[in-house]
This record gives structure tokens, C-alpha cells and sequence, in this order.
């Protein structure tokens, strides 16, 4: 080999020891990844768009089944109305679902995923606005996305940044909302299969009028536990089963609207003219307004498609939506208006009486297993947005399934999943009807628009550094839209509204504990890290033998070793031959790349054979077996010893002595991994506030006790691990 190619080779290696080594300024390096769905063909992104057909649209397709009966609860008073009505139906699908969410929201993803968490995440790469201090001041330079020139969109958005750092109001005000969507989202899920399916079900009263409403409640029951036992076989499977259902349905609400518009009354098309939104609003003044609770229904499920987008990509979400949803949905629309231009008197029933009578039964049928499909919508966007909030620290550890070997982000969480399906059953049993259901359902539908239009103004600012002019318009346009809705929803609070506002809180309420509980545990352990000499003399002290085998030694800490160390070596004096402190980092980014998932350092001297070890993961990726990440770690750190020695000296004997050590570390790896880890007690101190007492010793001990337990969480078998208890007094 020459020389010059050795020089070159040395030089790589030096880099990448560099890159690997720096452990305190390095830990939030990622790759740069594409544009989401750019890399696609378009044979994949029509298969995706097909698939999304399945997943996504559910909701939003299935809401002719009762908007009408929502928006007219006390019948049609005028014939101009139902113009009005069709008119705010048309103009609201056309502006929220479609320009704001299709072409404008669906952009914000985070390399690709969706949901207010994504959104939340996005913003905290670009700002140091999350409150546990694991971020490192490098983010800005080594993360996907790379610091421009300077320009005045660049000064405005480093502006918005240091106000956003500088401020622990917009901190936890940023956090608040965030949390709040995902607290409504998960409402929505719960909504969802009760309206849907008791919409759905209603129908066959139609044809058996001796049915009891109690009896059609008892039917939805029986499905709605059969949806949630089905929600274990994962999005991908269930979204290629029930594309070709909701394709089907479709096609038969289009078909019906267009057969209701040549035979009754076609002039509903006139509806486009928006001047009959006026006309409605000066006719019937504040019942107009109060209506606007049963229209926003006709937009039930929209977030899914940002918080499923993690499954698809935008362009099958745009292609999808725009050739399939809206014109499918917007001709049911026309068609029952111009129905219920000849026959107003069945407005509480709109959907199944507009039906040419023998297309009752197959439109039926259809419309059961829509419903289904509608709450199959929710409830993966539901999975997808927790388990962003699970990995960012924000809520409590449940297990969490990931269902598909070839699409990251789609998950299954079987205690959630649980505790959703006995709420829906229970709100379906206690409401009996769709209208106090449809009350509760468009609060969570619109609080989530307005958190999810708040978040993008700071996006747009942020990240995209669009032009202050251009966000306060979006920001103006859409929040006094969404405000308009959700004040109108607001006078409903007490005939059902109040639901989702009390489950909201609650859930809000755990999610606030446990995060502040865990900043504050990550506080006291930073505080007390051990130093570098500190660990030297531990290991000199004549009582600690040095045992065979690999010890894994688990830490939240990123930076020094952890305090618990100490007390391990006190209590069972003996360290490892080979010995690894391990921190679990969840980045705020979708995936981490295999070759980054390990960062090294070691700590003393090189016979001490102790090392500092970072593994990252994104928020979508699958946490491995012990088995599997235990040789994952050993590979990484085997070439960690091997960069390590081309960088210190390019001498044979460094290559000799890295080449020595990895062989050891392979003979006591046979020997046996053994896991440590500590288990913290953690209890407010002495002199704590009585909130803060029933917050840490209460609430979080009380979640800490009865969820997942760490080593379950990280795949840890029990007959290998060792745990040291220790108490922390926050």
C-alpha cells in the first residue's frame, strides 16, 4: 500500500474515532435524510396512496352519516338553509382538510412523521426547548438540518430561537399545548368508534323499526369490542384489508349523491356560491352559529392524516385525498341536501333515507364496516402520536408493539389499546345516541386544529423561516376560523362537551406529572454525577475485584457516571473485567441510522477497560432484544477500540494493543453480559410543597408502580440483571 493511501486511511479513521469520541458534544448527530416521499417511485406512492385509502380516511368518509341529522337537531326551518349549510360544508372541507392539512400542514413533518408531537420535536431540534438538558450546543450544526447563511430570514429566526430559550413561560406553554393534542387526539380515539359505529348501526331501524334504541346500542357494543380485538394485527395488514372496503364505500356514497342530484333536486349546486353562507348567517343569527357544532363533523378525522403520515408519504396523502376523498364525500353531501330539499321532514335520518331502497342492505353492510375502518383512523393516529410522547419522557411506559417489519412508525400499544376500547364501550352505553356524542366529538376535533395551527406558526417562523407576513396571515385565517367553530361547540359544555374536556385534564394531568417527576429525577442525578478521579479511586480500592464478564450498567444520564455506581461498588464490591456505563437517548427525530446508534468514550486509563456508551434511537424505531443489542454494543465497541488506537498513534504496537484488547473483551462477552441497573425510589424532600408531595409521591409513584417496569421496557430478561436500590429525595 502507499503511502499517500495510508495517510488517507489514517485520516478516516481519524474522523470517524473523532465522530464516535465525542460523547459530550456530539450526542445528537444524525444523518441527513430526504425529503419525505421524494425518494419514491410511483408505482409505490400509488400502492401507498391505495393503502391510505384504508387507513386514513375512514373518519372524514364516514361522517355523511350523521352531520345533517348534527347541524339540524330541531329540523329545517328555511329551504334556503340546507344551501347555507351545504355551502359551509363544501367551503369547510375545502379549507381546512384540504388547503391547510393536504397542502400545507402535511409539509411539516418530521422526516416524515406527523402528529403534534412530531411538530413539537421538530421546533425542539431548532430551539433547546425541551426541559430535560440532555441537548448538547452542537445540535444546531450536526443535525439534519444545517445552518445557512446569514440573511434576514435567518437573523428572524435566530431571534424567535433565543426568545424561546430564554423563556420557561414559552417553554412549558409549548409543552402544555402539546401535550393537550396529544391528550385530545387520544379523546378523538375514544369518540370515534362510539359515533361512528352507533351511526352506522342505527340504520337498520330502517328496516326493523321494532328494534329499541337500547338493543342498537348493545349491537355497537358487540362490534366495537370486536374493532379494538383486531387492532393487535398492526395498521399495514388492517390497511390492505379495509382499502378495498372503503374504496367500495366510496363509490356508493358518490354513486348515491349523484343519483339524488338527477332526481331531486340539482339546483343544490349552487351552493358554491358562497354568498348563501351569508344569507344563512343573517337569517338565523345565533342558531346559525350554534350549528356550526354539527358542519365541523364533516372534517371529523383530518388530524389522521397528519399523525398517520409516518405510514404513507405526502404524495399519496395529496393524491388520495384530492381524487378520491373529496369528490366522493363532497357528492354525498350534495346529494342529501337535494333529498332533503323534497323530503326536510327526514333530516334525523338523512343518510339511510336518501338511499334508493334497493341499495339499502349492501350500503348498510358497507357502512358497518366503514365505521369500523373510521375508528381503525383514529386509533392508529392514537398509537402513532403516543409513542412519540412515550420516547420523549412524556408519559408512562406501556408497551409498545411495533407491527410492521417494513414500515417504521406503525405501532400497537395492547394497554391503551385496552383502556380506549373500555372507555368507548362506556361513553356508548352512557350517551345511548349520537347527537351528546357529537357534541363531545367536535371539541376534540377542533382543540386539535387550533394546537396543531399554533404549532406551524412557530414552525413556519423556526424552521421553514418563512416571511412574518406570510405566517400571520395562515395563523389569522385558520385560528379565527378554528375559533369560530370552537366557540360554537363550547355552548354544547354542558349537554356532552364536558367529556372530553374532563378526560383531556386527567390525561393531561399524568402526562405533566410523570415529565416533571423525570426532569426533575434527571436534575438531581446530573447534579451528583461522579467525576472521572472519583471513579479512578473507586476501582483502586483494595476491596473491588474485578469479576469476569461485560457489565451494562443502565443511566438516563448522558453526561458522567451516574450515582449510582458508588452504591453499587459499596454493596457488591466487584466491577466487571469489561464495563460500560449505557444511556438509552431518544432523539428528537423518526429514526437514527444503524452505523450512528453508538457513541464511545473510555474513562480512565486503558486498563481500567471502562467505557461511556450513548445509544441513541428516534422516536419510531424499534427498541432491539437484550440479545441482539448487547452484540450490537460489543461490534460498535470493538471498532471503537480499533478507531481509537489509529487515532492516538499509527505505530504496529498501537494496532497490536487495540487488537489484543478486542480479543479480550470477545473472551469475557463469552463469559457472560450481565445487566445493572438502579432502581430509584424517588420522593420529594423534606420541606416540598403539598402539591409537589401528591405529584412525586403520589401520582408518579403510583404510575411508576402499576406500568411497564424499566428492564421490561428495555428488553432485559430477569435472570441477568442486577438491580441496586437507591433513593432519590427531589
Amino acid at each position: 500500500m502507499s503511502s499517500s493511501a495510508e495517510g488517507e486511511t489514517a485520516a478516516a479513521a481519524t474522523e470517524r474515532f473523532q465522530r464516535h469520541d465525542s460523547l459530550y458534544g456530539d450526542a445528537e448527530k444524525v444523518t441527513n435524510g430526504k425529503h419525505h416521499g421524494s425518494g419514491d417511485s410511483w408505482a409505490r406512492t400509488l400502492m401507498l396512496a391505495f393503502q391510505s385509502i384504508g387507513v386514513v380516511y375512514g373518519d372524514i368518509g364516514t361522517s355523511p352519516l350523521y352531520v345533517y341529522s348534527s347541524t339540524f337537531p330541531d329540523g329545517i326551518r328555511h329551504p334556503d338553509d340546507l344551501l347555507g349549510v351545504l355551502s359551509l360544508i363544501l367551503y369547510t372541507l375545502i379549507l381546512i382538510p384540504m388547503l391547510k392539512y393536504v397542502f400545507v400542514v402535511l409539509h411539516a413533518n418530521d422526516n416524515g412523521d406527523g402528529g403534534t408531537f412530531a411538530l413539537y420535536s421538530l421546533i425542539s431540534r431548532y430551539a433547546k426547548i425541551r426541559m430535560i438538558p440532555d441537548q448538547q450546543s452542537e445540535d444546531a450544526t450536526v443535525s439534519n438540518y444545517r445552518v445557512e447563511a446569514a440573511s434576514s430570514r435567518l437573523r428572524r429566526a435566530q431571534w424567535l430561537k433565543e426568545k424561546l430559550e430564554s423563556s420557561n413561560a414559552a417553554k412549558i406553554g409549548l409543552f402544555t399545548i402539546t401535550i393537550l393534542g396529544t391528550s385530545m387526539v387520544m379523546g378523538d380515539g375514544t369518540l370515534t368508534p362510539a359515533i361512528s359505529v352507533l351511526s352506522a348501526v342505527s340504520g337498520i331501524r330502517e328496516k326493523a323499526p321494532n328494534l329499541s334504541q337500547s338493543e342498537v346500542v348493545w349491537i355497537s357494543v358487540a362490534i366495537l369490542f370486536l374493532l379494538f380485538s383486531v387492532q393487535r394485527f398492526g395498521t399495514d395488514k388492517v390497511g390492505y384489508s379495509f382499502a378495498p372496503i372503503i374504496s367500495v364505500w366510496f363509490v356508493l356514497i358518490a354513486g348515491t349523491g349523484m343519483y339524488n342530484l338527477a332526481v331531486h333536486d340539482a339546483t343544490v349546486l349552487r351552493a358554491f356560491n358562497p354568498m348563501y353562507i351569508v344569507d344563512y348567517f343573517r337569517r338565523n343569527g345565533k342558531e346559525a352559529w350554534v350549528s356550526l357544532g354539527g358542519v365541523v363533523l364533516c372534517i371529523t378525522g383530518t388530524e389522521a392524516m397528519f399523525a398517520d403520515l409516518g405510514h404513507f408519504n405526502i404524495r399519496a396523502i395529496q393524491i388520495s385525498f384530492t381524487c378520491i376523498l373529496f369528490p366522493s364525500v363532497a357528492l354525498c353531501y350534495m346529494g342529501q341536501a337535494a333529498y332533503l330539499r323534497k323530503f326536510p321532514e327526514n333530516v334525523g335520518d338523512t343518510f339511510y333515507k336518501s338511499i334508493p331502497t334497493p341499495m339499502f342492505w349492501p350500503v348498510f353492510l358497507v357502512a358497518i364496516l366503514s365505521a369500523i375502518i373510521a375508528s381503525q383512523a383514529m386509533l392508529s393516529g392514537a398509537f402513532a402520536i403516543l409513542s412519540k410522547a412515550l420516547s420523549l419522557g412524556c408519559f408512562p411506559r406501556v408497551e409498545v408493539v411495533h407491527t410492521s417489519s417494513k414500515y417504521a412508525g406503525q405501532v400497537y400499544l395492547p394497554e391503551v389499546n385496552f383502556l380506549i376500547g373500555a372507555a368507548s364501550v362506556a361513553i356508548t352505553l352512557g350517551f345511548q345516541t349520537t347527537a351528546n356524542i357529537g357534541n363531545a366529538y367536535g371539541i376534540c376535533v377542533v382543540t386539535v386544529f387550533s394546537i396543531t395551527t399554533h404549532l406551524l406558526a412557530v414552525v413556519m417562523l423556526l424552521v421553514w423561516r418563512a416571511h412574518p407576513a406570510l405566517s400571520a396571515a395562515f395563523y389569522a385565517v385558520f385560528g379565527l376560523v378554528e375559533f369560530l367553530y370552537l366557540s360554537s361547540i363550547l355552548s354544547k359544555f354542558a349537554e356532552g362537551g364536558y367529556l372530553p374536556f374532563c378526560f383531556s385534564l386527567v390525561l393531561m394531568a399524568l402526562m405533566a406529572a410523570w415529565h416533571y417527576v423525570h426532569v426533575l429525577r434527571y436534575w438531581y442525578e446530573l447534579d451528583r454525577a461522579v467525576p472521572a478521579a472519583e471513579l479512578a479511586a473507586v476501582l483502586a480500592r483494595r476491596d473491588v475485584r474485578r469479576v469476569p464478564g461485560v457489565g451494562l450498567l443502565y443511566s438516563e444520564l448522558v453526561q458522567g457516571i451516574p450515582p449510582v455506581f458508588p452504591r453499587l461498588v459499596d454493596k457488591i464490591p466487584s466491577v466487571h473485567a469489561v464495563f460500560v456505563f449505557v444511556s438509552i437517548k431518544h432523539l428528537p427525530i423518526p429514526r437514527v441510522a444503524a452505523p450512528e446508534r453508538f457513541i464511545f468514550r473510555r474513562v480512565g486509563p486503558v486498563d481500567h477497560r471502562v467505557f461511556r456508551c450513548v445509544a441513541r434511537y428516534g422516536y419510531t424505531d424499534p427498541m432491539e432484544g437484550h440479545r441482539e443489542f448487547a452484540a450490537f454494543l460489543l461490534d460498535r465497541l470493538k471498532t471503537f477500540v480499533q478507531e481509537e488506537a489509529a487515532f492516538t498513534a499509527s505505530s504496529g504496537s498501537s494496532a497490536a494493543v487495540a487488537e489484543e484488547e478486542q480479543r479480550f473483551i470477545d473472551a469475557e462477552a463469552e463469559r457472560g453480559v450481565v445487566y445493572l441497573m438502579g432502581e430509584a425510589t424517588v420522593t420529594a424532600a423534606a420541606g416540598s410543597s403539598l402539591l409537589k408531595r401528591v405529584v412525586v409521591n403520589s401520582v408518579y409513584g403510583f404510575l411508576r408502580k402499576n406500568l411497564r417496569e424499566s428492564h421490561k421496557a428495555l428488553s432485559i430478561p430477569k435472570d441477568q440483571l442486577l438491580r441496586v436500590g437507591i433513593t432519590y429525595e427531589i
